[in-house]
């Protein structure tokens, strides 16, 4: 999540409080954005709205696109029982995790642009953590489907990480006004751990791939085998990190 999510908010809540701090909002101060994205008629006038940070914000959701189809196309390439010696495939696996860094980049980038060019919006706001859903939320659930957790529980597992990841996004788009601010207008914390912070589960199923431990040789193997209920231990690292983004009580220093 960037940091030009609370340019934004901060400039909302200026924007409340007199009229000297409204006439200052990067929100109002430029609203070429507002008029195009408002008008009736012109062609492409939505590409035209958008700021440099908003088009290096779609290159993060890119990021997260392209991880999802490299997965897709390793669980076409080996199907369901892949050899650990197929270093080809394997490849592409590292493709799917490898995207997800080049994502993050994009992510810090386009809130140093916004600031540098004092244009932030409510809508860069929404595309990044749209952007960020797709590169730290699917793509993550994506590639962990292509490694082997597969099953009905496993399923769920890594869907209430995605939906954890929704929620703390669409969370922090609401309250970003109200958390403390530094001398900058910047937030001073997270509420919650970042959803970019699955980037340590990205570098974990990275190694396993490098052991040849996926499918079948996934660390601790299956429990309940053989039932509905069966399903992969380590599903539940998605589980718990989707717990403790949605965390009301831990807060994370802004960089």
């Amino acid at each position: 999540m960037s940091k030009r999510t609370s340019v934004a908010a901060s400039g909302s809540a200026a924007s409340c409080s007199n009229d000297a701090n409204v006439s200052k909002s990067p929100a109002l101060k430029d609203n070429k954005q507002d008029l195009l994205l408002s008008s009736d008629v012109g062609h492409f006038s939505l590409v035209r709205a958008l700021h440099l940070a908003d088009l290096i914000t779609e290159l993060n959701g890119l990021c997260g696109i392209l991880s999802v189809f490299s997965s897709l196309r390793y669980c076409i390439a080996t199907g369901p029982l892949a050899s650990a010696l197929n270093t080809e495939a394997h490849s592409t696996l590292y493709w799917a995790l490898g995207f997800l860094p080049l994502g993050l980049f994009f992510d810090f980038f386009d809130g140093k642009v916004a600031r540098w060019r004092k244009k932030s919006s409510m809508m860069g706001q929404e595309l990044d953590s749209l952007a960020d859903l797709i590169s730290f939320g699917v793509a993550p659930a994506s590639a962990a489907f292509a490694m082997g957790l597969r099953t009905p529980v496993d399923h769920l597992l890594l869907g209430f990480f995605v939906l954890c990841g929704l929620t703390r996004l669409a969370r922090f788009n609401v309250t970003a006004a109200a958390i403390p601010k530094d001398a900058t207008g910047k937030a001073k914390y997270f509420e919650g751990t970042p959803i970019p912070t699955t980037l340590a589960t990205d570098a974990v199923m990275a190694y396993w791939i490098s052991k040849g431990w996926i499918h079948e040789a996934l660390p601790l193997g299956t429990l309940f085998t053989g039932t509905l209920l069966e399903f992969h231990p380590v599903a539940l690292m998605f589980a718990i990190h989707g717990c403790l983004m949605c965390s009301k009580t831990i807060h994370i220093p802004k960089p």
